[in-house]
């Protein structure tokens, strides 16, 4: 190696790493951000005023609010960690609107107040169904590289 060379880097600078957010992927986080701070207000206030009536929904919404903070922070940041963490959390929400959906739908007495994810999200314009399939396909469309 002469002195004009450079030793390549271990690690590539944050800089260096593609970014999942660009183009619609700024949409995508933007709405996971909406949904984190609505599910999060939504459920301090059930809990806050209200958590003796419906234990579980409240809870549940919590939990909502709790993976779509989560899904909002790994879409904005970059590496595979992050990457697998979107997915995980991403992931959980898909099964976690397909399930309370459905429980909620013939099962109703086990919720009788709704959930972000009740109804499969009808309280929020069933974004909440819609948005784990976007999110997936976002990321199957954005992996990051692969360390040489």
């Amino acid at each position: 190696m002469n002195n004009t060379e450079t030793a390549p880097t271990a690690h590539p600078t944050p800089e260096a790493q593609p970014t999942r957010i660009s183009g619609i992927g700024r949409v995508l986080v933007a709405v996971y951000g909406v949904l984190a701070l609505a599910a999060t207000g939504r459920s301090f206030v059930q809990i806050v005023g209200k958590f003796s009536e419906a234990p579980l929904a409240y809870t549940l919404s919590a939990l909502a609010a709790v993976v779509y903070i989560v899904a909002t922070v790994a879409l904005i940041r970059s590496g595979s960690g992050w990457y697998r963490v979107a997915w995980i959390a991403i992931g959980f929400e898909m099964l976690g609107v397909l399930v309370i959906g459905l429980l909620s739908v013939f099962d109703p007495q086990l919720f009788p107040h709704d959930t972000v994810w009740s109804y499969f999200g009808r309280g929020y314009l069933f974004i909440p169904l819609v948005l784990p399939i976007l999110g997936l396909w976002w990321l199957a469309r954005h992996r990051p590289a692969r360390a040489a």
